[in-house]
């Protein structure tokens, strides 16, 4: 079975003067860690927010492990897909205990087994002596990894990240990683975009490349090195197809 499974999506947002999707199509098995990648301006957000049901392709279809994200679904694909958005998602004035009680209770968990899960992740990520402090006096990387607990409390069989990266400091990006292969370890699947190049080499399976909203190439990532002579990382190929220009 397919985790994903897109068909020729199609969208352009309203007053752009070129599309975000043009005729996107991939698919990646249960089970796997993909990298979604592209310059700026690829379609990367724009794939990832129709994946989660947050904007509407103007065409073109997509399932979720063989459900349909459509309407008379939404609901049954919300509860096995988890969402790391690139920007923090987390209300600043509350505790890291506040906010993941908050999520928590919308996802329908409530009480002592709440709260001893919500333990147990500050612990992994290393957050627990935080868990009493406003998120505002966070770190960037002790954010991200507070953003991605309050994607995980109800356990999802897919787990989205866009750029959870980003900005943080070399001991968080490890913590993320690893969390990511163990998470992935339990049978788990993992889509995530990434600017990091040897971070999608290291721990991704399957590498997606997009450009100007279509699938340029599609495959485990060795295999793409090996292809091409001349490349000798996922950096080189991946400028190989997109170029060297600099995108806005």
């Amino acid at each position: 079975m397919n985790s994903i499974e897109v068909k020729d999506l199609h969208k352009t947002y309203a007053g752009a003067l070129v599309p975000s999707l043009q005729g996107l199509s991939f698919a990646f098995p249960e089970g796997s860690i993909v990298g979604l990648l592209g310059p700026n301006g690829a379609g990367k957000t724009t794939t990832i927010s129709i994946l989660c049901g947050l904007v509407k392709a103007d065409s073109g279809t997509v399932k979720i492990f063989d459900l349909p994200q459509d309407a008379a679904r939404r609901e049954a694909v919300k509860r096995i897909i988890g969402i790391v958005p690139q920007q923090i998602a987390l209300f600043p004035q509350l505790t890291a205990m506040e906010n993941l009680t908050y999520f928590g209770n919308l996802y329908g968990f409530k009480g002592a087994s709440l709260k001893q899960k919500i333990t147990n992740y500050l612990e992994a990520f290393g957050l627990e002596k935080a868990a009493h402090k406003e998120v505002r006096k966070f770190s960037g990387g002790m954010k991200r990894r507070t953003n991605i607990i309050a994607a995980i409390l109800h356990d999802p069989q897919l787990l989205v990240l866009d750029e959870p990266t980003a900005g943080v400091d070399v001991q968080s990006r490890s913590m993320i990683l690893q969390f990511l292969r163990e998470y992935n370890r339990q049978g788990k699947s993992v889509l995530y975009t990434s600017h990091l190049l040897e971070e999608a080499q290291q721990i991704c399976e399957d590498i997606v490349i997009i450009d100007e909203g279509k699938l340029i190439i599609q495959g485990r990532p060795e295999d793409m090195i090996r292809q091409h002579a001349d490349c000798r990382n996922l950096e080189e190929v991946f400028l190989l197809y997109t170029g060297h220009a600099v995108r806005d």
